[in-house]
């Protein structure tokens, strides 16, 4: 059994049923908790304090909305760098300072940080990568999307 199998082995079917509720279906309203709680039959502060127990497992390492950002007018990219080893920290560190940066992962690769960068418009985005680099001294290739594909998963951990 691996260890994220135990994880979620460990979960009772109420903390299985809130996350079913918290992944897709989160109460937009002034008190969510309570909302999740009457979906699960438990009561607000219950709700509350099992999604932060789960947060503290490391169970939930996020939450929080996701926006059509072309809907909103805000530009995006994927974004590969090959970065030695030794420049490695410097690199990821500048890149993660970005608010724009979204994601960023290493990968086995002749380019081996991969991430994506979203701004206000393209003219942003594009000064991000520059200054990136003329910090780091590390090309970055930009590869924006010719065409959206939106995938949605959901992962159901109730019975």
């Amino acid at each position: 059994m691996t260890a994220s199998h135990a994880a979620t082995d460990s979960l009772d079917q109420i903390d299985k049923r809130i996350l079913d509720v918290i992944q897709s279906d989160f109460p937009l309203e002034s008190r969510p908790y309570a909302a999740i709680g009457e979906k699960c039959d438990i009561t607000e502060a219950e709700a509350l304090a099992r999604v932060r127990a789960m947060r503290e497992r490391k169970l939930i390492r996020r939450i929080g909305a996701n926006f059509q950002s072309a809907k909103l007018g805000f530009r995006s990219t994927l974004c590969a760098a090959k970065v030695p080893d030794e420049a490695m920290d410097e690199f990821v560190a500048e890149v993660n300072r970005h608010v724009g940066v979204t994601h960023n992962y290493l990968r086995n690769h002749e380019y081996n940080i991969w991430f994506t960068c979203i701004g206000p418009s393209w003219d942003s985005v594009c000064a991000t990568l520059a200054e990136i680099t003329a910090k780091t001294g590390i090309a970055i290739l930009n590869l924006p999307a010719t065409k959206l594909f939106k995938i949605k998963v959901d992962f159901q951990m109730g019975d």
